[in-house]
């Protein structure tokens, strides 16, 4: 399997996917931080990619969907952007609703 397949199987693999430097247990960047934190808060469950386990996928990533920095996350196999993003919905009100809308769409498929 080519790196492009393996990351389309993780993406399709979970309702969220986090792809991040690090865990959410110790992220290794400010940005990927926040990010999980953020995820975390909702209370909802998600998936996670340490991109510095897997250098193909690290280098391949940002062209897999044209986005160029990390984080990236995935709510049902699309991508919702970055940590930047995911912190602006959470102030909205409306990540956690959309995460769980994420996960009742993946538990139907």
């Amino acid at each position: 399997m080519d790196v492009m397949d393996r990351i389309q199987h993780q993406v399709d693999s979970a309702a969220v996917v986090l792809y991040m430097k690090g865990t959410p247990q110790f992220p290794q960047c400010g940005f990927s931080a926040k990010a999980a934190q953020t995820l975390t808060s909702t209370g909802v469950e998600f998936a996670y990619v340490n991109i510095f386990e897997d250098q193909e996928v690290f280098q391949s990533l940002p062209t897999f969907a044209n986005w160029p920095t990390f984080p990236q996350i995935y709510f049902n196999s699309e991508l919702v952007g970055g940590g930047d993003i995911i912190v602006e919905m959470a102030e909205m009100g409306t990540l956690k609703d959309e995460m769980k809308k994420a996960s009742e769409k993946f538990d139907v498929k």
